[in-house]
Order: C-alpha cells, then sequence, then structure tokens
C-alpha cells in the first residue's frame, strides 16, 4: 500500500460529495482495535490528512458503532489548535471514514518507548498546550476520559494535539458521568469509586488526573501508581490509599507542587480549571495567549528523517491484512457484479447484519469541513452590513481577513502521526 499505488488514474467529481475516490492512499500509519489510519492526499487540494477507517462488520460485532456515531457527532463539534480536528466522514459498503489533521511527530508514547525523558520544562511546555485543549472542551461540557500518551500527538514542530474522541461524553448541565470509561493505569479515582458505588459520578477533573498521570509519566519514564489493565476497582482502591507517589529531588518544588496538585485523589481538591492552573507558581509567567497562537516555540522537534511511528502498521497492511485499502475498489467493482445469494435474505443471521449495516448507512453523518468554511466565507464576503448598518470599507476588510483566518485550521495541515 506505498506510493505505487498513489497515482493511479481515477476520476472523480472535485465538487461533489466528498468519497475514497477523492484521496490518494500514501501509507498505514497506525491501528486501533477496530479502526486502521493511514496517511493520504487529497487528489483536487493535494493537501496531506490522516484517514482513519473502520470496517463495519467489524464495528457490529464489537458494538462500537454507537461509538463511531458519538465520536463523529462530538468531533463536527470542535476546531482548536491543540486538537486533531475532524475534515471529513464519508462511507461505503465495508468502510466508515474520518478525515483528520495529519500529524507526524509521533505520539507521545512512541516518544517514551524510544526512551525519550522529556525536561521539565518541556513537561511544563505540554501542560499548558494540553490545558488549554481541556478548557475549550469543558467550554463544550465534553469529558474525553482517555487522555494518555498514546492520544497526545506531535505535530511537525513540536506542538501536542489530543486525539480519539471515542469513548468521550457530552454532559448536560448539572449531570455527572457514571460509567467505568476509559484506560485504567489513567483513570481517575473517582471513576473507580463510581464503579463501586463509593460516589454517584464524576466529572470534569478526570481529565486533569490524567493529564498529572501522562506528565509524570513523561519525566520519570513510568507511571505514579502500579496501576494495570487486569488491576480490578477494589484494588486500585487499595493501591492509591497506600501509595505515595515518589518525586525526584531534582525537580522543580514548584513542579512537585503542580504534579501533586493534579494527583490529588479528592477532586474537589485537585488542579481541574485553567484558572487555577494560570495562578500556580510554576506556570505564572507562562503567557497563554502567546501559547494558544502557537508563538511559543517547542524545545523539543520531532525528527523529519522517518515517520515517527511504528513500521510493522505499513507491513502488516501489504503483507497480513485480508482486504487491503488500496485494493478496495476492485475489491468493491467484484462484490457488485456478482448478484447476492438467495441465502443472504433466507438466513436469520444473514438478515440481521444486512438490517444493522443499512442502520449504518442511514445514520452515519457525512461531513465536510472545506465545504462549511468556504459556505461561511462566502457568507461573509456577501454580507453587506452589520446589525442594519453598511460596513466601512476598513470595517469590510478587517471582517473578511478575520473570515479567511477562520477558515483555515489553527495547525499547519501538513504538520500533522495519527494512531
Amino acid at each position: 500500500m506505498g506510493v505505487n499505488h498513489s497515482d493511479r488514474k481515477i476520476s472523480f467529481d472535485a465538487s461533489g460529495e466528498v468519497n475514497f475516490d477523492h484521496f490518494n492512499i500514501l501509507r498505514a500509519i497506525g491501528k486501533g482495535s477496530f479502526g486502521k489510519v493511514c496517511i493520504v492526499q487529497k487528489r483536487d487540494t493535494k493537501k496531506m490528512y490522516a484517514m482513519k477507517y473502520m470496517n463495519k462488520s467489524v464495528c457490529l460485532k464489537m458494538d462500537a458503532v454507537r461509538n463511531v456515531f458519538k465520536e463523529v457527532e462530538i468531533l463536527t463539534m470542535l476546531e482548536h489548535p491543540f486538537l486533531v480536528n475532524l475534515w471529513f466522514t464519508f462511507q461505503d459498503e465495508e468502510d466508515m471514514f474520518m478525515v483528520v489533521d495529519l500529524l507526524l511527530g509521533g505520539d507521545l508514547r512512541y516518544h517514551i518507548q524510544q526512551e525519550m525523558l522529556f525536561n521539565q520544562d518541556q513537561v511544563r511546555f505540554y501542560i499548558c498546550e494540553i490545558a488549554l485543549a481541556l478548557d475549550y472542551l469543558r467550554s463544550k461540557r465534553i469529558i474525553h476520559r482517555d487522555v494518555k500518551p498514546d492520544n497526545i500527538l506531535l505535530d511537525e514542530e513540536g506542538h501536542v494535539h489530543l486525539t480519539d474522541f471515542n469513548i468521550a461524553t457530552v454532559l448536560k448541565e448539572g449531570q455527572l458521568a457514571t460509567s467505568m470509561s476509559g484506560t485504567k493505569p489513567y483513570m481517575a479515582p473517582e471513576m473507580f469509586a463510581c464503579y463501586l458505588e463509593d460516589c454517584p459520578g464524576y466529572c470534569f477533573p478526570v481529565d486533569w488526573w490524567s493529564l498529572g498521570v501522562c506528565a509524570y509519566e513523561m519525566l520519570k519514564g513510568w507511571r505514579p501508581f502500579e496501576i494495570h489493565s487486569n488491576t480490578t476497582p477494589d484494588e486500585v482502591k487499595v493501591l492509591l490509599t497506600n501509595t505515595r507517589v515518589h518525586f525526584s529531588s531534582s525537580w522543580n518544588e514548584d513542579l512537585k507542587d503542580l504534579l501533586k496538585q493534579l494527583l490529588c485523589i479528592d477532586p474537589a481538591n485537585r488542579l481541574s480549571t485553567l484558572d487555577a492552573l494560570k495562578k500556580h507558581q510554576y506556570i505564572q509567567e507562562i503567557d497563554f495567549d502567546s501559547v494558544y497562537r502557537r508563538e511559543v516555540k517547542p524545545t523539543f522537534v520531532p525528527s523529519k528523517d522517518h515517520l515517527n511511528c511504528d513500521p510493522t502498521y505499513e507491513l502488516e497492511e501489504m503483507i497480513i491484512e485480508a482486504n487491503p485499502l488500496h485494493k478496495k475498489k476492485k475489491r468493491l467493482a467484484k462484490q457488485n457484479s456478482q448478484k447476492r445469494s438467495d441465502s443472504l435474505h433466507t438466513n436469520l443471521n444473514g438478515e440481521l447484519e444486512e438490517s444493522s449495516m443499512d442502520l449504518i448507512y442511514r445514520n452515519f453523518r457525512t461531513y465536510d469541513r472545506e465545504r462549511e468554511q468556504k459556505r461561511r466565507l462566502q457568507s461573509t464576503i456577501s454580507e453587506p452590513s452589520i446589525a442594519g448598518h453598511k460596513m466601512s470599507p476598513a470595517l469590510r476588510k478587517k471582517t473578511l481577513t478575520k473570515a479567511k483566518s477562520e477558515c483555515q485550521t489553527a495547525p499547519p495541515n501538513n504538520d500533522a502521526n495519527n494512531s
């Protein structure tokens, strides 16, 4: 599935609904439990993206369709410089597709596994950028619930971007979340307590606990608590009660205090808002407006000599994958040319699966951020007045410049390794 397949001649309608034919497939860069990720290039604009594709049959078997729908719904609400932003969604007979910002700097898990220990200033920088993302999510009443190094991606300049909203949830005013969702080593104490019925639910501070675990792991190379996927909630409760977190004597005292506040067992006393972070002694000198505008340059810049991801993804796609993406068009054409077997309609399991597939087809949301931005820009250009008053040439120029700026995602589109 390499560049040898990217130059095939395929006719497509550049002005029509975005679909698989609008992209050149370049190479695989990651995979999850039911989805895979590859680098693609949009044929008309030549922009590079990451394309996540999820097999419908696998999603049905894993009961993951609802999560995919919810993730798409959430991502269409969001646009932020420190998130991985959604650009397009579409589907075909086999897969659901999500096209997002391409981040080529690798995720933090990859760099930690490469025995990269980040220094204190770098970790402070990442805390600030992720905190801005969490504050933005809170303004949308969204809990991410899976903040971990695997879901924090670096762009080519070294800025961080939070990804994977597969288990995120949106809370109504006054509502608490109750399900035990996430990756156990990064889950906040109150999530386990809720499962054990020791508390009524949890809220936004769970993501700040996860941020504290990530920050500690970046500095130390391992996590502050010996919690693993097979650790039970009861065992976690005992472990959190009895473990005294070790902080290196070489660390700045203010940094240690910040980590202690992020890793506070009681969510009511945990540092869990951007305003509280800005007031902390270790952060006070940071200009968050400059951080948001990406004017503060990262001191760690990922290598540009190679893709910052596991190279076996590409080999698996080419050699092991039964239905490789680059052969999709030929495969679907062959399937469509064959008549459906009558047994599909008489077999109960076949009927159920076909009905579920039809449900996916009808309910999967198609999205095109590029078209929305063009529509927004055109609306601004054609708008002759504001609140009934004719715009002055200076105000019109200022408004148009702002609209054009808003029609470009904050992270450079080519910056971006999604796994």
